[in-house]
């Protein structure tokens, strides 16, 4: 849901792909590792709302591709779009292709594949992290519990506190997008009750790409003694993160690691595994299992911290130095993916 944030993170490398109008739906198009022989029985396409670059939302996402095609045997094929015009010539140029099964990743295809679904009922797809508005037994989604990583996250706040209070800065007042601010109050309350909590929503014309507003916002919170930062802010995480380190205090990233952008600033971050969506996602579309929306969460898999994640220790987050910390959390996440604790999720109808 915030991937916006990642298309900001991708402009100088997106604008070094874009192609031109005569060209566009043949340049766009990139195959990663080329086909498989001429009689592989299977075949996926992968298409992308942006290019896929240093994006490490999109790279799971290869990865994952990738893993389904030398699994099965098959070939693969990654088409990176740079625009909406590339997006729809791509998913065009995969219908064309008539793979096994198409993956697209991002709510920006919702519409493109409702039209392709049903001028194309024989072709298979899978859309990550969002899902057309009307039910097509050709078009199968895959969603995340996001809200399970943000209360892990949220447990990391409260214990790590020196001031007993742990906000969030998210981009709109909706019960989708408080799946990354009221757990993560949640989150802190349960290791330590006595946490103070509050949100502040960027808002405004520009919430998901408006960093300054959003610094603006993580300032007032700091300004009154919060240490611990939820960035919900899209794009403009990075203006929580630089408010965050002004200050001496610590935030939570979104999505990927992004630690690396404020090293000894980021203490985590809720990771969205793509990957497994994607080969988890495929298997079943091949299983005979097509048309419906599958939650990936803590049990899956498809949600994590990078704290949780091998590979922590080289991550620049600072919860690489709270083992302690982390041996507290990994109990909380086994008893969520035991279903012994329950994380309330605000979006819940």
């Amino acid at each position: 849901m915030l991937r916006r944030s990642r298309r900001t993170l991708q402009v100088a490398a997106t604008t070094a792909l874009i192609v031109t109008a005569a060209t566009a739906c043949n340049a766009a198009a990139k195959n990663d590792s080329g086909s498989a022989s001429a009689g592989s029985k299977t075949s996926f396409t992968l298409v992308t709302p942006d290019a896929v670059g240093q994006n490490e939302f999109l790279k799971l996402a290869v990865s994952g591709i990738k893993s389904a095609a030398k699994k099965h045997d098959g070939s693969q094929k990654v088409y990176e779009s740079t625009d909406t015009a590339s997006q729809q010539q791509n998913v065009q140029a995969a219908v064309d292709a008539k793979p096994d099964v198409i993956v697209l990743v991002g709510f920006e295809f919702a519409d493109i594949v409702a039209q392709q679904a049903q001028k194309n009922p024989k072709q298979q797809f899978l859309i990550i992290d969002a899902c057309t508005a009307k039910t097509f037994k050709n078009v199968s989604c895959a969603v995340f519990r996001e809200h399970e990583g943000v209360f892990l996250a949220g447990a990391e706040a409260g214990l790590l506190s020196k001031s007993g209070k742990v906000g969030a800065v998210d981009v709109l007042d909706t019960p989708q997008f408080r799946r990354y601010s009221d757990p993560f109050a949640a989150g802190a309350k349960k290791v330590a009750p006595k946490t103070t909590t509050d949100t502040r929503f960027v808002g405004g014309q520009s919430p998901f790409d408006d960093s300054a507003r959003a610094k603006e916002q993580a300032g007032t919170l700091l300004a009154k003694g919060y240490d611990q930062l939820m960035a919900a802010a899209a794009a403009g995480n990075y203006g929580v993160f630089e408010a965050a380190k002004a200050k001496g205090a610590y935030a939570y990233g979104v999505d990927v690691n992004q630690c690396t952008a404020a090293p000894g600033t980021v203490v985590d971050n809720v990771i969205k595994r793509t990957d497994v969506a994607v080969e988890k996602g495929i298997e079943s579309v091949l299983d005979g299992k097509a048309g419906t929306t599958v939650s990936y969460g803590l049990k899956e898999g498809g949600i994590s911290l990078t704290g949780l994640e091998d590979g922590v220790q080289t991550s620049k987050c600072v919860i690489a130095d709270h083992t302690d910390v982390l041996a507290k959390v990994k109990e909380l996440r086994d008893q969520i993916v035991s279903g012994k604790l329950t994380v309330d999720d605000p979006a819940a109808s």
